[in-house]
């Protein structure tokens, strides 16, 4: 390979596991590429097919408490058959599952709906004058020394007034953290998400924004859209007090409509933030008016009612993006992360919205659950499964490709890859000096080929695998590959 960039410092990646989503351990690539592996459908996750969670539901979140999978949503008995706000039919719902694959609705005998108890609603909407609860964003807080009646932490609200916290001991069972908003400079006409972060030490806010408003929570503020939908952060160490918030930047990418973020620190490295995105495509629609009718699209999205004008049927999808704390997005990949497909249902406006959070539901599988068929009587929550870190990877071709690292640290006994060939494919991994010398015992003619799928699996050279001599020390990586994927990789004892 050319000559490489020089590293001021190594990087020290301690035990974590690294993820290819990006191109922080990557120097060089020479006929390979970082490449985003798309998620399998599996069917039908939750069905929104009762009186209170009917085709209007979404705005979905999904929790790993200690092994039960906790999944909350807002209800939408009405907001597509008739002229009426959003809030007034958010009732937010509850669903819950062992394995995150066969889910329930219990009845929680917690709020009357038309008559009865016998439901999965654990609020009502909130008024318009208090929207305390208004696209409500639950998340399990990991901050050590927690309150156990406020495990779980959640966000509402809406602008003008802003964003509200609540608190529970059990996730079923809400009240108020702060009687009045504690955030209010953001645009919020959104799911907006917060969680603590281990990393940064802080309580982090992902909101909604639009670039054409330079600034929001002034009392003479009107709510329009102008620009962008877009995203701005800020921090907190006490979720009542809030810092200046940053607008997020994207690297050197065109500006898309990014409807929501659905920001979580991804559960296996949570140093990593993974970001699912609807971005929504303005003036562009696949179905014809026709085929909108076919599909029985509730009478109020045939064409959204905007600010000045009626905005015909639009199209939208889920995006991949990644963040390591701060003020950027990385969108190293452009391309759908899931795409609509052939059901013709997916292809009507606001569909392609994510639950926020991943969960593990086997031993080599996470999922993703997806709204589809928004406003349409089939509404439902679909299931997407993924391989466990195969969010991306860096992949050869049939053609022998390389890819180099920067200096990185050695931290471990073994060097372990999460990596899958083909039959006839191949991984050799040599380890070099920060200078790019091969170091001996572990040349690239010395390494035992690497063959087959694995989740952990540890590099091999002729005479050992084991590391101990090198830890300590600035070693690159130089990866030569054909037809195969390198998922993630990590240090281990």
């Amino acid at each position: 390979m050319a000559g490489f960039s020089a590293v001021a410092e190594p990087l020290d990646l301690g035990n974590r596991w690294e993820l290819f989503v990006d191109h922080y351990l990557i120097d060089e690539m020479d006929g390979t590429r970082l490449e985003l592996h798309h998620p399998h459908r599996e069917g039908v996750g939750i069905p929104f097919n009762d009186e209170w969670d009917r085709d209007a539901s979404g705005y979905a979140t999904v929790i790993n408490d200690n092994g039960l999978h906790r999944m909350y949503y807002r209800g939408g008995p009405g907001f597509a058959r008739a002229e009426q706000r959003e809030g007034d039919s958010s009732y937010i719902c509850y669903a819950e599952s062992k394995d995150g694959i066969t889910w329930v609705k219990p009845k929680l005998g917690l709020v009357e709906f038309n008559g009865s108890k016998e439901n999965n609603i654990i609020m009502l909407p909130s008024p318009k004058e208090d929207p305390y609860n208004q696209s409500f964003s639950p998340f399990l807080d990991n901050r050590e020394g927690v309150p156990a009646d406020e495990r779980y932490k959640a966000v509402g609200g809406q602008s003008p007034k802003g964003i509200y916290v609540m608190v529970s001991p059990d996730g079923i069972h809400w009240r108020k953290y702060h009687d009045d908003p504690v955030f209010s400079n953001g645009a919020f006409d959104s799911q907006n998400v917060a969680f603590w972060s281990e990393t940064e030490q802080l309580y982090l806010l992902y909101f909604r924004v639009f670039t054409g408003i330079p600034e929001y929570g002034k009392p003479d503020q009107k709510w329009s859209i102008q620009g962008y939908r877009s995203i701005s952060r800020t921090t907190s160490k006490d979720l009542i007090n809030w810092s200046e918030p940053e607008r997020m930047s994207f690297g050197h990418t065109p500006l898309e409509h990014l409807y929501t973020n659905h920001t979580r620190p991804y559960f296996r490295a949570p140093h990593i933030y993974i970001s699912t995105p609807v971005r929504f495509v303005p003036g562009r629609r696949f179905l014809t008016d026709e085929q909108l009718a076919e599909q029985k699209v509730g009478p109020g999205f045939l064409a959204i009612k905007g600010p000045t004008h009626d905005i015909p049927n639009e199209v939208s999808d889920t995006i991949l993006m990644t963040s390591r704390g701060g003020s950027r997005f990385d969108r190293t990949f452009m391309e759908s992360f899931i795409r609509p497909g052939l059901d013709k249902g997916n292809w009507v406006s606001r569909n392609g919205f994510p639950a926020t959070g991943f969960v593990q539901t086997g031993p080599a599988e996470m999922s993703i659950y997806v709204g589809q068929n928004y406003v349409q009587p089939t509404a439902h929550l679909a299931r997407y499964s993924l391989r466990l870190d195969g969010f991306g990877s860096v992949s050869a071709p049939y053609e022998v490709g390389e890819m180099l690292t920067k200096p990185i640290l050695v931290t471990g006994r073994h060097l372990v890859l999460n990596n899958s060939t083909s039959a006839n494919g191949s991984i050799y991994v040599e380890l070099q000096t920060a200078d790019g010398e091969p170091i001996p015992g572990y040349t690239l003619k010395e390494c035992k080929l690497m063959v087959g799928d694995s989740l952990e699996r540890a590099v091999e050279w002729q005479t050992t695998s084991d590391l101990s001599a090198l830890v300590g020390q600035a070693v690159r990586l130089r990866f030569v590959m054909s037809d195969a994927d390198i998922f993630a990789l990590q240090f281990q004892n």
